[in-house]
Parts: structure tokens; C-alpha cells; sequence
């Protein structure tokens, strides 16, 4: 990198030297204080780069199963069944007051990872009076959920607009609820995905982590035991929580960057039944590609995938169902030059488009806000840092 790079780079590790107000204008409400799935830890990551540039001041409700909040939750639910509005229905509903506001916020941004969770405001005293906007960003929902007659009787009014991790809800959930909706696809902490300026060596030939398909890990088992193939697996069943999820997040970055390949399908593709048969884009594919991993898999249907990843093969598709992964593979390897390309592709493109500051700053433009000087120079440098791997091709 050149010595500007570098001193922007600096700069960014060390958040504090950037010119910012640290008077906190966004409280951020986040369910890492009980939820501790794997899963989270993307959006959790989310939280981490506005609490570090917005100067955004965190607040994490406690269990929402546990007495006395499960009591108050249901209480709030019968009221709301009951036809009584948000406001009237928490105010008959005993939520505890984690948190008292002493002071105003621009922006009440509520990160949620499924849409029953919006009674979570009310663990705060006085958010009605104290916060101009109020936002959420639901992470997962699925079109089995829009069926739901309880979807439509959760707090929806309490926000001035609503976004969305998943595409294929929103045309049916703008039919049930007033705020406007926008689709936010996923993003990763690109810098922190990121293999560059100093890239390691990619020792491990195949990752796979995450639900994965019996018939590609049987034969990618099979290629490992025949030689020198290092092939990268869970071995854990069932629910996986994280006791810390910046230690996971940057272990997951580690393994990728010394990936050379990355098995990654659309989001539950396991999970017909809960999805109804809908394909979106998963966490996976932005992870992956901003670690340089060349992909290799089944991404969703539609026109939303070309979207978003609109590079030169930023996948090898390869189907779930079958075998033809080894086969795949053993091709890729006879052309360096082509994986190389690929990966520097994958990784500058992430940069450019799929790191988390670009996602918050289309939400700051629905809310009519703007982004932090913080943010903005982590902007810059990730449009310089994607530059100087572009010249490389």
C-alpha cells in the first residue's frame, strides 16, 4: 500500500483519532444480551461498527423469557390481540425499565434478528419523548411468517421506517403493516474480512461451515483421505451458541482468508418448511467473498444474486444435490491464474459495495440523516484499499 493507505489505515484502528462527536446521537438496542447463536454474531458485528464510529451507545435488554420480562411480554401480546394500540398496550404491560433516557437521540435504531422482537423498546423509560426517529433492521423472516395473523398485531407503528434482511417478504408485509420497508441485503466487516494489505498463505484447499449439503461433504470427505487435502468442516451438532462474538468473528475471518475455496448454498436451503420454498441471499457469500475464498455453489434464484454480486464469476455454481464438487475443483486448479483473478475480484467488490458502512449509510439516507466523519473516512479508505487491489489485475 502507499503511505497514504497506510496512514488512513491508522487511522481507522484507532477509532479514537478520528475527528468525531462522542456524544452519542443513535441508541442502538441489540439482543446480544440473550441471544447467543452463532448466527447473531453477523449482526452483532453490525452493532460493534456503529458503537466505534457513530459514537453510538448500546443498550442490550435482558432475557426476554426470564420473569419478570416473559410476564410482561405476554401481557403486552393480550392487549395488543385485544385491538388496543402500542402505546396503550405498553402502558398495561409491567415491562421492566432497564433503561432510563436523560438526554435526546436523533435515531432509536433497534438491530433485530426475527420481527417478534419489537416489544424490546419498551425496556426503555421515555424512548417516545427522547428519540426524534426510531428504525428497526429485522435480520430474518420468512414467507410462512406472513400467514401469521399475530404478524400484524406486533408493534409495527412504533417505527418510521422498518428494514428488512430478506427481499421475498416485503411486497407481502407491506400489505399488513404502515412503516416503510426497505430491503438491506447482508454485509460483513469487510476490513476485518478482508485478506489485504498483508494477505497469509491459503493452506486450507476447502471450508465449509454451516448447514451443509450431506452429498458435497460425503465426497469432499472422500477427496480428503485419498491425499494432501486439507478440507475445513464443523463437527458440532445441534444449536451452536458463542460465548464471545468478536473472538468468533475473527476466527471465522482467519479461516476464510486461508481458504482457497468456500462451499456456500442460499440461506436454510435445508429448511423448506420454514422458509416456504424461498431463496435469499445468506451471510455466507458476502463472508467469503470479501476473504478472497473463491465460491463454490448454489446461490439463490432470481435476479437478486446478479445484483448484488455483479462481477466476473464471483461463484462457481455447483449443485447441492449432487457429487460434482471434486470434479469442479480439480478443474479450478489447473488455472492459478484464473483463481487469483477471482479471488482479488471477490475480495476489491466487497470493499466497494458490501461492507456494513455501505448498508447504514443507505439507511441514514431513508431516515434523512448522515453518516459519521468516522464512517465517512472508512468509506474512503475501503474505496482505496479496493482500488489498489484492482490495479494489481
Amino acid at each position: 500500500m502507499n503511505e497514504n493507505l497506510e496512514n488512513l489505515s491508522s487511522m481507522l484502528n484507532n477509532s479514537s483519532s478520528v475527528d468525531t462527536d462522542k456524544t452519542p446521537r443513535i441508541l442502538v438496542v441489540s439482543v446480544r444480551g440473550y441471544r447467543f447463536q452463532a448466527a447473531n454474531c453477523c449482526i452483532y458485528e453490525f452493532e460493534d461498527l456503529l458503537t466505534d464510529l457513530e459514537s453510538a451507545q448500546l443498550h442490550c435488554p435482558g432475557d426476554e423469557f426470564a420473569f419478570p420480562f416473559n410476564s410482561a411480554r405476554k401481557a403486552y401480546r393480550i392487549a395488543k390481540y385485544a385491538g388496543l394500540s402500542d402505546r396503550s398496550a405498553a402502558y398495561f404491560a409491567p415491562f421492566p425499565k432497564d433503561l432510563v433516557l436523560d438526554r435526546e437521540y436523533d435515531l432509536l435504531f433497534a438491530v433485530l434478528d426475527n420481527p417478534w422482537q419489537m416489544h424490546l423498546l419498551e425496556s426503555i423509560k421515555g424512548w417516545r419523548d427522547k428519540c426524534r426517529k426510531t428504525a428497526c433492521f429485522i435480520g430474518e423472516m420468512w414467507m410462512p411468517d406472513l400467514s401469521n395473523w399475530r404478524l400484524a398485531k406486533e408493534p409495527w407503528d412504533d417505527f418510521d421506517h422498518v428494514f428488512l434482511g430478506v427481499i421475498q417478504c416485503i411486497d407481502g408485509l407491506r400489505k399488513l403493516v404502515k412503516p416503510p420497508l426497505t430491503y438491506i441485503p447482508p454485509a460483513v466487516n469487510t476490513l476485518r474480512f478482508s485478506p489485504y494489505p498483508n494477505p497469509p498463505q491459503r493452506s486450507i484447499d476447502v471450508s465449509y461451515v454451516g448447514r451443509r449439503s450431506p452429498l458435497i461433504h460425503d465426497a469432499l470427505i472422500a477427496r480428503a483421505a485419498k491425499d494432501n487435502f486439507f478440507y475445513y468442516y464443523d463437527t458440532m451438532k445441534g444449536k451452536l451458541e458463542i460465548g464471545n462474538h468478536q473472538e468468533h468473528r475473527v476466527l471465522l475471518a482467519d479461516l476464510f482468508q486461508r481458504s482457497r475455496y468456500n462451499i456456500t448454498n442460499y440461506a436454510k436451503f435445508d429448511e423448506t418448511a420454514e422458509t416456504g420454498g424461498t431463496q435469499e441471499i445468506g451471510y455466507r457469500f458476502f463472508e467469503g467473498a470479501a476473504a478472497g475464498t473463491v465460491l463454490i455453489g448454489m446461490p439463490p434464484a432470481g435476479d437478486v444474486f446478479p445484483r448484488y454480486f455483479d462481477w466476473e464469476e464471483p461463484i462457481i455454481k455447483v449443485d447441492f444435490r449432487g457429487t460434482d464438487v471434486v470434479s469442479a475443483i480439480a478443474e479450478l486448479d489447473t488455472q492459478p491464474e484464473k483463481l487469483e483473478r477471482i479471488s482479488k475480484l471477490n475480495v476489491a467488490n466487497c470493499l466497494l459495495k458490501h461492507d456494513w458502512a455501505h448498508r447504514w449509510r443507505d439507511m441514514l439516507s431513508a431516515l434523512d440523516l448522515e453518516p459519521s466523519p468516522a464512517m465517512i473516512a472508512r468509506e474512503k479508505y475501503l474505496t482505496e484499499l479496493a482500488h489498489s487491489i484492482l490495479a494489481e489485475l
